[in-house]
């Protein structure tokens, strides 16, 4: 059954009401494709591991790229498609909503808009970020399309101990328009908590920090939805490192390791590209 994109839309909101569902994060067509098949409601892009594939560090795609590779995933699969969409490409608020606009375009139900400077490094402050989401709910409102607004701060990553001013951003970016809330680098059940309880009633997105943590935990914790980002990613780069450096020894043992099957699993997939 082949969805419309006002259908993912949809479907998309609706999990957000309720409940904790994973948001895997794939690099590519096939990888989207393989997560669809093994079940989940919804995938995320993830910028790290789309730049890996093309040979480049996170945060070197061009716009131009990712928006052939959100439009390709999101065209590959009867998923909604939540858009790691960086920074918003341009160091303007114009900037952003132009580009939030061709986001939009290619048929994603969802983006995410960091606070981070990539230009130049740090945060942007916050009158700065503010702006910027502001920017990007309007362009979102004005389209018509029933896309998701994620904010994103990125404090946590430069600075593990920074939760009082992660928590103050995600708190003005809720009130500024965020449809859903994300700090990545929250790392104690704790901090969750007390993350969740000040952006609520809206929902929290939590990036897998502890391979030991579970999602019934999450969800008693109240977080709506959990990611991994490029860590599913760099579990293929580092099963795939593994077996070249032993075929560079001598040995082709890892090559008994391989999946099987996938040609039955991708033929079921109509090209619709």
């Amino acid at each position: 059954m082949s969805l419309t994109t006002e259908e993912k839309r949809a479907a998309f909101r609706a999990l957000h009401r309720e409940g904790c569902f994973v948001l895997p994060n794939p690099w590519d067509v096939g990888s989207a494709r393989m997560l669809q098949h093994l079940g989940f409601s919804a995938l995320a892009s993830t910028s790290s591991g789309y730049a890996w594939t093309t040979g480049r560090p996170d945060y070197a795609a061009t716009r131009e790229d990712v928006l052939e590779h959100l439009r390709a995933v999101s065209a590959a699969v009867d998923l909604p498609v939540n858009a790691d969409f960086e920074a918003g490409f341009s160091k303007t608020s114009e900037g952003v909503a132009e580009n939030v606009r061709l986001a939009i375009a290619t048929g994603i139900a969802g983006l995410s808009i960091e606070d981070r400077d990539v230009e130049n490094g740090g945060l942007y402050d916050m009158a700065t970020a503010l702006e910027r989401l502001k920017a990007a709910r309007l362009a979102i409102d004005q389209s018509g399309e029933d896309v998701l607004l994620v904010a994103r701060t990125e404090g946590l990553l430069i600075d593990g101990d920074a939760l009082t001013p992660a928590i103050d951003r995600l708190v003005a970016f809720a009130d500024a328009g965020a449809d859903c809330l994300y700090a990545p680098g929250v790392a104690s059940k704790e901090a969750i908590a007390t993350m969740v309880r000040a952006v609520s009633p809206k929902p929290l997105n939590v990036l897998v920090w502890d391979p030991g943590w579970t999602v019934s935990e999450m969800a008693d914790l109240g977080v709506r939805r959990l990611s991994v980002g490029g860590s599913l990613a760099s579990v293929g780069w580092a099963a795939t490192m593994a077996a070249a450096t032993a075929i560079n020894g001598g040995s082709f043992e890892p090559l008994s390791q391989g999946a099987s099957g996938l040609n039955g699993i991708f033929e079921k997939f109509p090209d619709r590209r």
